[in-house]
């Protein structure tokens, strides 16, 4: 996307800041800034929009133009596909069109100039699953990799996919790695006989992930603790601003590698998947692209058959899987459908890692 699509000359502008972004911020957040940059476009010219909003990327971040931007959003008449237009924009994508519109506000705003953003509600997180439920989990999906080819409502599930599908699930009820750090892992974050794995903790060591542990430590509510970490500081009070603040000082930072056992059934299932792995990779021309562990099994966007595996790609994997269990177990005694976000299972899962190994990157000896 380039700055000469666009009609009016503030999202021009606006777009070749984005532009100017790339490498500087990740590729989903890349992509989620464009997103909004689209919105201008659609925004701008419309009666509700003061009309300075055209000239320079600055206007668009006057609360005029903020104001006619969101009220236009939220009700989801800036969304690029027509068939979708007029859908409201949920809770969560109103958050990240929030975040997106204060880190273009820095780019295109004078260094110390104040703008008033956009009020969200944070959502609370979807509820987890109980231990019954994650042991349903495993248990069925290594029924679903056992049998024949799957097919229904123009989803299907492959021998390799289902096997794939089975490791993913055994390492997060193990390990409860984000999308995010599934995808960074690859074969050398597997300890010797497969008896353990590594999580990358990256996303992790960021304040906002840990609002939970944040917010028992410093006896408030998540939501209280969500405001402070995330900058909306008028929503509570000062005292409970200076509780969470010295909260986030008394945590001990986490390492950046952690090791956790893997169970016998899913060091089976792990060794199965590095088979079909295996058969993937070997006819890839680059080397550096046959570290990852998790692979994709069809030709797409990001390149053929056994290069690595992207979040979204795995959170769609997961969802596809899921979605075929629901089907298969549909009608059982007792059988209660699964939720197809990979975040509420890692949220559902206590892992324990293994201990003196989480703070080195060498891969644990267990006897």
């Amino acid at each position: 996307m380039t700055p000469k699509q666009y009609s009016a000359p503030s999202v021009r502008q606006l777009a070749a800041a984005v532009d100017g972004m790339a490498g500087s911020v990740s590729e989903g957040r890349l992509r989620q800034l464009r997103m909004v940059v689209g919105m201008f476009d659609r925004a701008v010219g419309r009666d509700e929009m003061p009309g300075r909003a055209s000239r320079t990327a600055a206007q668009l971040f006057t609360w005029a133009s903020l104001r006619a931007f969101w009220d236009l959003a939220v009700d989801g008449q800036l969304r690029h596909l027509e068939k979708d237009v007029g859908k409201p924009l949920p809770e969560w994508t109103q958050r990240i069109v929030r975040d997106c519109l204060k880190i273009l506000a820095r780019q295109v705003l004078p260094a110390g100039k104040l703008v008033r953003l956009p009020s969200v509600a944070n959502p609370e997180p979807k509820p987890t699953v109980d231990n019954r439920s994650l042991d349903a989990l495993y248990r069925g999906m290594v029924d679903l990799a056992g049998q024949g080819p799957l097919e229904r409502d123009g989803t299907a599930l492959s021998y390799e996919d289902r096997t794939r599908l089975l490791a993913i699930v055994a390492v997060m009820l193990d390990a409860a790695p984000r999308s995010g750090e599934l995808a960074a892992q690859s074969l050398s974050d597997l300890a010797p006989g497969e008896t353990a794995v590594a999580v990358r903790r990256q996303q992790q060591k960021a304040p906002p992930n840990r609002v939970e542990e944040i917010a028992a430590l410093a006896e408030v509510g998540t939501e209280a603790a969500r405001s402070v970490l995330g900058g909306w500081v008028e929503r509570v009070s000062e005292e409970t601003r200076q509780r969470v603040l010295a909260a986030v000082e008394e945590l001990q930072p986490l390492p950046d590698v952690e090791w956790y056992p893997l169970r016998e059934g899913s060091q089976v299932a792990v060794r199965r998947w590095l088979k079909v792995r295996q058969q993937l990779v070997e006819s890839l021309p680059l080397e550096g692209a046959k570290t990852a562990l998790w692979v994709s099994l069809v030709p797409s966007k990001a390149g053929p058959p056994g290069v690595p595996l992207r979040p979204q790609g795995l959170r769609q994997a997961y969802a596809r899987g899921i979605t075929a269990l629901n089907w298969v177990m549909a009608g059982e005694y007792g059988w209660e459908p699964l939720p197809t976000t990979m975040e509420q299972i890692r949220r559902s899962v206590d892992a324990v890692p293994l201990v003196d190994n989480s703070s080195n990157s060498r891969p644990p000896t267990i006897r």
